[in-house]
């Protein structure tokens, strides 16, 4: 008989959000792909990989090594100390981030109110750390919500209450009526997270005229929102981008959490938060929420890998500090296949006049998600079945809501794939709810 396995802690001894949900869903979306590895993917947000070259990453920190010097007359062992030696704690991008976002979405910000992080996962628990302050604190966050949010906010023992999202990303009097309910349990809203453009996963955009809104009740409301953009240059129609919260932000209501991973290079891991509130300090200082971020920040990762930082600070660089500049490629590959998808969609579940839809699936004005809702409860062992019998993987919506009840909806991505491989997927994908309504009806 085998000896038993010893166990020197059980999960008791350990945080409790380490059995919780939110921190086992990206995982086992994970080790499904891995498992089944022929199976065609529409479940991965990653960014479309044809692109991905490795001379350019070199070419990129060349680019960022010459700017160093020529440009902001650093000398040789200066900029070789400053790209491979540990670096300062707010990033070394900074001041091209500031440039980024006022050549691309006309928001003025000062570079010191920048701290570049590992990915904006870090950016996400800097915030919900500093925000949590006592234990009546509490985050409100549009539901369905990005799982990774969800999952910070346990390790930091954040408790996170939905707010109603809909057709029109936010539903206003939900928020107010959320922040009410809170405070007259004894507790303190400190904020509100949201996508406001092809949110993850919902694909569900908020207009301008409910941006400007949305502001004035976080006023009303004394609310910070928390605006997660990772997706937002990658709109279907080639007219104006509705301007983000904020660019629209004259309050300092808005903490801006920014990504280049879909924008530049996932493996880089660089992201980045705006926080230019004022926070008074001892002795009367006052200076931006961006210092105690970086504060937190040396005692989590230290400082971003200056390397990383180089090689998006150079393809900043090379396109004029314009993201939208250097992603036309990207955007025309994230636009055909969403077309396409949603065309497929189309072809294999017509509708039916004077009956009922029972598929029926979002249209998103750009990004990467399309949520295909369902007339039977979609989990984890469907998503188990499809991967092995039908060879298609897609991910259950009920990772994005913070409760056990069934979701019929799942949601497909757009951005890994091809239009081949996205026909053969919505064909495997069309096999299988035949099947299942099938089944459910005999």
């Amino acid at each position: 008989m085998a000896a038993a396995e010893p166990v020197d802690l059980t999960i008791a001894d350990l945080h409790p959000a380490l059995g919780d949900p939110a921190l086992t869903s990206m995982n086992f979306l994970n080790e499904v792909s891995e498992r089944y590895p022929a199976a065609v993917s529409l479940a991965a947000g990653r960014p479309y990989e044809e692109f991905f070259d490795l001379a350019a990453v070199h070419r990129h920190l060349d680019t960022f090594h010459r700017h160093l010097v020529d440009d902001l007359g650093h000398r040789p062992e200066q900029a070789r100390r400053l790209l491979l030696q540990y670096g300062r704690t707010k990033g070394i991008v900074h001041h091209l981030i500031a440039r980024n976002l006022a050549v691309d979405e006309g928001i003025t910000v000062d570079p010191e109110d920048v701290v570049v992080t590992v990915g904006c996962q870090e950016a996400m628990f800097l915030v919900l750390r500093a925000l949590r302050a006592g234990p009546t604190d509490v985050l409100l966050a549009v539901a369905p919500t990005y799982v990774g949010l969800t999952g910070a906010a346990r390790l930091v023992d954040l408790p996170v209450w939905p707010v109603a999202g809909g057709s029109s990303g936010v539903d206003l009097a939900d928020l107010a009526a959320q922040a009410r309910r809170a405070r007259a349990a004894g507790l303190r809203p400190r904020a509100c997270y949201l996508m406001p453009d092809f949110a993850n996963p919902s694909g569900v955009s908020i207009d301008t005229a409910h941006r400007r809104r949305l502001l004035d009740l976080a006023a009303e409301e004394d609310l910070l929102l928390l605006e997660d953009n990772p997706y937002g240059l990658f709109h279907l129609d080639d007219g104006p981008r509705p301007p983000t919260l904020k660019a629209l932000d004259t309050g300092r209501r808005v903490v801006y959490l920014g990504s280049f991973a879909k924008t530049v290079l996932p493996g880089a891991r660089v992201g980045y938060v705006v926080a230019d509130q004022r926070v008074a300090g001892p002795g009367g200082r006052v200076g931006p929420l961006a210092d105690q971020l970086a504060m937190i920040k040396s005692m989590v990762t230290v400082n971003t890998s200056p390397i990383a930082q180089a090689v998006i600070g150079g393809r900043l660089l090379e396109h004029g500090c314009s993201l939208v500049a250097a992603n036309i490629r990207e955007r025309a590959a994230y636009t055909r296949n969403l077309r396409h998808l949603v065309a497929g969609l189309t072809r294999r579940f017509p509708a039916v006049p004077d009956r009922p839809a029972a598929v029926r699936w979002t249209v998103p004005a750009g990004g990467f998600f399309v949520v295909v809702t369902v007339p039977f409860p979609v989990d984890d062992a469907l998503l188990g079945r499809s991967a092995r019998d039908y060879g298609v993987l897609w991910t259950p919506m009920a990772h994005f809501y913070d409760d056990t009840a069934p979701v019929r909806a799942l949601r497909l991505s757009v951005s890994a794939v091809t239009p081949e491989q996205i026909d053969v997927g919505l064909d495997r994908l069309a096999r299988l709810i035949t099947d299942e309504l099938a089944r459910r009806a005999g």
